[in-house]
């Protein structure tokens, strides 16, 4: 990987960790909020996050970039399912301005995680982006 390519790459990890940190509070807040202690649904959202950051935890310290945006896209299914849902149900936990920024930012978190994962897919998987020099996306192969 030439220097170019790393330096990309390590800005949009770093770009990934910053987000995590902005999960990370929106876990914190809803971990310890009484509104949902008692709801099985609720509580998988900061247990969520809780994994995911711990999944990219590892890969992040050593720089593993393949496996670092691999985890990050292996999990984001998972994460975007618990955001939905506290965005879903957040109106009947609670109407307090708190569950309403949590639910927001967590979306957040997930559109600017995808965001990068979009962008490093080029980079790391060069040859699945490009088409063979004689053959323009949408034409038929010559024979």
């Amino acid at each position: 990987m030439d220097a170019a390519t790393v330096k990309q790459l390590d800005d949009a990890m770093e770009r990934i960790n910053t987000t995590l940190a902005h999960a990370w509070m929106v876990r914190n807040f809803l971990k310890h909020a009484e509104e949902i202690q008692d709801d099985a649904e609720m509580l998988a959202v900061p247990r969520m996050i809780f994994d995911y950051v711990r999944a990219l935890e590892k890969s992040y310290q050593s720089k593993d970039y393949k496996d670092f945006f691999a985890r990050a896209q292996g999990k984001l299914s998972k994460l975007r399912r618990v955001s939905e849902t506290l965005t879903r149900e957040q109106p009947r936990v609670s109407s307090h301005t708190n569950f309403l920024m949590a639910a927001r930012s967590l979306a957040a978190c997930v559109r600017a995680i995808d965001t990068v994962l979009q962008s490093v897919r080029p980079l790391l998987y060069p040859a699945a982006h490009s088409a063979p020099p004689d053959h323009e996306p949408g034409s038929k192969p010559q024979a």
